[in-house]
């Protein structure tokens, strides 16, 4: 097993669109309830700060290798898609300093039911972060996944896939990174 350690920096805002599941309250409106809880869209520490989830560069890796199409040496027309997927664990989460408490929002009109183009409109809030920094472990366990090719493809992904809501891979602008340094080693 490799270690890959990374230190990102936004190239563009993150903004989280979680889904949850917060009861209105009793003849609560939909404006109202949007206000209460667009902070619940957000991952949280237990110390209440924002949380970029493993499973997004987790995912958003394994796009960037289907996206580029990067053929494996040796193996015909094999692409590093299937062992970025199963070869890869990434086991933390990035810490923002961002909180529950003091992290912005944004007001914007969305689709109603989430379907572009559907026609009915609604204001929605989205906690949102204009610059972040921080470092992500990536675990190797795939010998095919080798130095090079896990940095280019981590530096594709924040290119070209993106992180959290209106991601460039959904056709946005949001959660584009750069890799600032990275490192390479045997082992944990």
């Amino acid at each position: 097993m490799k270690t890959a350690i990374a230190t990102l920096k936004s190239a563009s805002p993150y903004s989280p669109s979680r889904q949850h599941f917060t009861p209105k309250l009793e003849r609560e409106l939909n404006d109202a309830y949007e206000q209460r809880t667009w902070r619940e869209k957000g991952h949280y520490d237990p110390d209440g700060h924002l949380l970029i989830p493993p499973m997004m560069f987790k995912n958003a890796i394994a796009a960037a290798a289907q996206y580029m199409g990067m053929q494996v040496p040796g193996k015909g027309k094999s692409t590093y898609t299937k062992h970025f997927e199963a070869g890869v664990i990434i086991p933390d989460a990035i810490t923002l300093t961002q909180t529950r408490e003091n992290v912005e929002s944004i007001t914007l009109s969305q689709n109603a039911d989430g379907k572009r183009g559907s026609g009915t409109r609604v204001m929605r809030i989205f906690p949102i972060v204009n610059e972040w920094k921080g470092q992500l472990k990536i675990l190797v366990l795939d010998d095919i996944l080798t130095e090079d090719v896990v940095r280019e493809h981590l530096i594709r992904t924040g290119q070209f896939i993106g992180i959290g809501r209106w991601r460039p891979r959904q056709g946005g602008m949001n959660g584009r990174f750069e890799v600032e340094k990275f490192t390479w080693k045997d082992g944990l």
